[in-house]
């Protein structure tokens, strides 16, 4: 009998408690200043992954987009300004591959209403940094961000910075885990339709 190969876009399977655990605690205490990278080549590299994630969204671009993450990942828009917990507060947005896949999907099928007609949107990226961890084959990653999008007549703007473990895969540096950090996410914050 053949082993049974697990799909992350099929079911949440590595979605678990060690999961969780591990998540709050490379989002815990990370951003010191004895971490930091001051490499700038290396700064340059990972602001440059960042860049490209920021300009794929801005081009709609979600499957090459998607192809920047691990097949074992998380995307996550905390409901508190000081990140919090998942497991036990609401968050904004907290999705795994299969929920990913799930979005883009949707975005592409046209009957995804809050995004008709789709959003034109600009992203800035700015004040990276990077730091190092205990493990070579991972870095933490932070930047400042500015979402201008304009949709049915109307153009609004989300910012604040986002947190990224990133992972050493054959191909490159691959996001592990994104949170995004908004500055108003404890108000009422109008259908986060685009990805952040």
């Amino acid at each position: 009998m053949s082993a049974q190969i697990k799909d992350p876009s099929r079911s949440s399977y590595y979605v678990d408690g060690d999961f969780y655990r591990t998540l709050i605690e490379r989002f815990g205490d990370w951003q010191d200043d004895e971490r930091i990278v001051n490499d700038h080549i290396a700064r340059d590299m990972f602001r440059s992954l960042l860049e490209r994630e920021a300009r794929l969204l801005d081009q709609h671009r979600y499957e090459d987009w998607l192809r920047m993450f691990t097949p074992e990942c998380v995307y996550w828009a905390p409901g508190r300004p000081d990140g919090g917990d998942p497991r036990t507060e609401i968050a904004v947005i907290f999705d795994d591959r299969r929920r990913l896949e799930d979005r883009v999907f949707r975005l592409r099928t046209g009957y995804a209403w809050s995004q008709a007609p789709r959003s034109r949107t600009v992203r800035l990226v700015t004040n990276v940094e990077v730091f190092s961890t205990a493990d070579a084959n991972r870095r933490m990653v932070r930047a400042n961000f500015l979402i201008s999008e304009f949709w049915d007549d109307e153009t609004r703007r989300l910012s604040g910075w986002c947190g990224y473990n990133l992972q050493h895969a054959v191909d490159g540096w691959l996001i592990q885990a994104k949170q995004i950090n908004l500055i108003d996410c404890d108000q009422c914050i109008r259908n986060p339709s685009i990805l952040l």
